[in-house]
């Protein structure tokens, strides 16, 4: 019986016989569903490196494992900027640690993916950020959500208690082999700038098979306990995208007793509700008269969800780009055009128009039609400034511009979302 279907099957078993699962056929498997560009780690081996010896390679991996003399290598810490100024630290491990956590992944994947509830949206394949808004969507208007709760971890993934951790995993997997790996994953040092660092609590952001594991966490101490625990008066949801958590309540009376349940079972397991972060919407359908309150937005996933009416005055709910991803966007690409200004025009034209059509993937959605203009005619303006730049003459007007962008045309903002 294959692990997926005997987990679907026998919901409450434990799988205690997993590890040798993990054979020369998984880790050339695992090898090949790793990223060829990724960056290398500490050993700056590449994909491209390893592949040379492949062979020769996954049969001395795979001895280490079974001999149980593998090793976890340290990470190499880089450092990425965050909305708010702020830096995040990303983990990025050797090349044979990331096909070890790949193998891992692919057995944990298999047992819980059927225990992963339907709110649950992040880390899990055939699931994406836009299913996750439409859930949200249809939630709020179905259930008629009056109050909408934007629940924020403190430091969740640096937070985690791998102790318990640990002991959330044995409820389902209590293998052995399996639990030695883990540990000697988050065990493994970093190395930040020629300093070595060990820490007790968190998984390293960066690593493989962290998004599993905090998915995993998160699983047992929310997602679960939310629908087994939680009894509100009216009706409510919850939508879950790794950490980003949002909560919707029918009645006002609920909200409050659901955030002191919530912020005690968090307490259990050593995490920390972001009281600065997390706030409380009343995001009701408009009313007819306009002397009540006007609902208020919120974010989710990059989008600014309000009530709007459509073309036959029906109210909805709508979305449009968040303020910071798209002050992020225009950053993004004026700094870009700035550091390569000098380039040839037919190169710049290709990754401008590859920029634009990946913003216009992800953040076109109905009713968002306007701000993608935005981006485009930010663009369109940036970089006719850099172009001037590149000399000191000025020669370059307005309307040779536009003769100039008849040859390299930017392409046109689309709806490339379905919410069907």
């Amino acid at each position: 019986m294959r692990i997926a279907e005997r987990a679907r099957m026998r919901p409450q078993e434990v799988f205690t016989s997993l590890c040798h699962r993990i054979d020369e056929d998984m880790l050339r498997i695992a090898f090949y569903q790793l990223k060829r560009d990724a960056a290398a780690g500490i050993d700056k081996k590449t994909w491209r490196q390893y592949k040379e010896a492949l062979e020769d390679n996954l049969i001395d991996l795979h001895t280490r494992l079974v001999n149980n003399t593998y090793e976890a290598q340290m990470s190499r810490r880089v450092w990425l900027e965050k909305d708010d100024g702020r830096k995040r630290p990303i983990a990025i491990a050797v090349l044979e640690d990331k096909i070890v956590q790949r193998a891992e992944v692919m057995i944990y994947e298999a047992i819980y993916e059927q225990d992963f509830l339907p709110f649950s949206f992040a880390f899990r394949k055939g699931r994406n950020q836009h299913q996750a808004l439409k859930y949200l969507r249809d939630q709020c208007i179905e259930n008629r959500i009056c109050w909408i709760v934007e629940l924020d971890l403190k430091g969740y993934f640096d937070s985690i208690d791998r102790k318990a951790l640990v002991e959330v995993i044995k409820q389902r997997v209590n293998d052995g082999g399996l639990l030695r790996l883990l540990e000697k994953h988050l065990k493994a040092g970093v190395v930040d700038k020629g300093r070595i660092e060990y820490s007790d609590t968190g998984v390293p952001q960066g690593g493989i098979i962290s998004p599993m594991i905090s998915n995993i966490f998160l699983h047992h101490v929310l997602d679960k306990w939310f629908e087994s625990s939680v009894r509100p008066k009216g009706r409510c949801f919850i939508v879950r995208f790794a950490d980003d958590i949002n909560i919707g309540f029918e009645l006002q009376s609920d909200v409050k007793l659901a955030l002191s349940l919530i912020h005690k079972r968090l307490t259990e397991f050593k995490l920390t509700i972001n009281q600065e972060k997390t706030r409380t919407v009343r995001f009701a359908r408009p009313a007819a008269t306009p002397q009540v309150t006007k609902p208020e937005t919120f974010d989710f996933l990059g989008f600014t969800h309000y009530w709007g009416k459509t073309r036959k005055g029906w109210w909805t709910i709508k979305r449009r780009t968040a303020g910071k991803r798209f002050k992020r966007a225009k950053k993004s690409m004026w700094e870009w055009l700035r550091s390569n200004r000098k380039k040839p025009l037919p190169d710049q034209h290709e990754i401008l128009c590859s920029k634009l059509r990946g913003h216009y993937n992800y953040y076109g959605v109905r009713c968002n039609y306007e701000m993608l203009e935005y981006l485009r005619r930010f663009t369109l303006r940036a970089w006719l400034r850099w172009l001037r730049r590149r000399t000191s003459k000025h020669g370059l007007n307005w309307q040779k511009f536009v003769a100039l962008m008849e040859k390299f045309p930017l392409p046109a903002p689309r709806i490339s979302v379905s919410w069907a």
